[in-house]
């Protein structure tokens, strides 16, 4: 088993790509709308996935956070409040905290369904005025404390419903002035400031299972390499300060604030620190040279792989979906 996780092109498998995972043999799957259709379809393809590597526990993520992030559409799936607006439901914290309690579990129940295991959600970034709109909707609020404790209530119910949570953009994308699927971005705050708000959340949930790390540049840490690349922002700061001892995962490093070869991004990666390189969009030629880099998942990295799939409760017993979205629609009618 090879430390990476791949996409695929289409909603079944080629032939090209199963000799490719058959071959590489990568610790995961990711999905996307372009390998979505139905739930008959869905169960197909992530079998098929874990017959090819052996593996029935064998990761498969996707990214289904709600608002403008669902790859799972709407006409065969719930389409889900964003962040921003499950943490104004209600006229109480509490009743935020139901309702981004209710969506996670029927986002899990929607993903167990079909065979998917990880989710790249909770978004913990914070974002602040005059950041990058990617972000935006996608956060629990504007202040570190509410996105800590509406995050810890997603990844729980994540986590009740047999789905693993995988936190992101760590140390933080709220205060990147760019979208690191396009640039670059660029961030000259100072590290008091930074450990004051953006790093806050993640330090508060460092518990948690599985983590996504931010191209992003912190001047004040590492002026030279972005946090997916840099070994002092992974040692230092995510090791180190925030306390995270989880799987660690790098963001797609097919986005455009990486440059280099694919070989030279995921060697790069690893050697910062990195425990699984991800690669999303299906391209083989890509994808192949991130495989090449990716060593043997063994050693502290596996020991956290298989911890973080562990933490996932098997037992659904006693969920009742309908009436879980009966109870999250009320909870959204009733206004702050």
């Amino acid at each position: 088993m090879r430390a990476f996780i791949c996409g695929c092109s289409g909603a079944e498998l080629t032939g090209d790509e199963e000799a490719f995972i058959r071959e590489s043999n990568p610790w995961g799957l990711i999905l996307f709308k372009r390998n979505v259709v139905d739930r008959e379809q869905m169960r197909a393809l992530t079998s098929r996935f874990r017959d090819i590597v052996g593996r029935d526990d064998a990761a498969v993520l996707i990214d289904q956070e709600g608002g403008r992030v669902q790859r799972m559409a709407a006409n065969h799936w719930q389409a889900y409040p964003s962040a921003a607006r499950l943490a104004a439901a209600g006229s109480a914290p509490d009743e935020a905290s139901r309702a981004v309690f209710l969506a996670a579990r029927l986002i899990a129940h929607d993903l167990a369904e079909v065979g998917v295991n990880v989710d790249c959600l909770p978004v913990l970034d914070v974002p602040v005025e005059g950041g990058h709109s990617v972000i935006g909707d996608r956060a629990y609020g504007s202040d570190p404390e509410t996105v800590a404790r509406l995050g810890r209530v997603a990844a729980e119910g994540l986590m009740a419903g047999g789905v693993c949570p995988v936190f992101k953009h760590v140390p933080g994308h709220g205060r990147a002035r760019a979208d690191s699927h396009l640039e670059l971005p660029v961030v000259e705050t100072a590290r008091d400031e930074l450990e004051r708000t953006d790093f806050a959340p993640f330090r508060a949930n460092a518990d948690l299972p599985a983590a996504m790390t931010a191209h992003v540049v912190f001047k004040a840490i590492d002026p030279d390499r972005p946090g997916t690349l840099s070994p002092v922002v992974v040692s230092e700061i995510v090791r180190g300060y925030i306390g995270f001892d989880g799987l660690l995962m790098s963001d797609d490093l097919s986005m455009k604030a990486l440059t280099g070869s694919f070989r030279d991004r995921a060697e790069a990666m690893f050697a910062a620190g990195v425990d699984v390189a991800l690669h999303c969009n299906g391209d083989l030629g890509e994808a192949g040279g991130v495989a090449a880099a990716a060593p043997e998942l063994s050693g502290k990295p596996a020991e956290r792989a298989a911890k973080a799939l562990a933490r996932i409760s098997a037992s659904r017993k006693g969920f009742d979906p309908v009436e879980a979205r009966a109870k999250l629609e009320a909870t959204l009618a009733t206004k702050t």
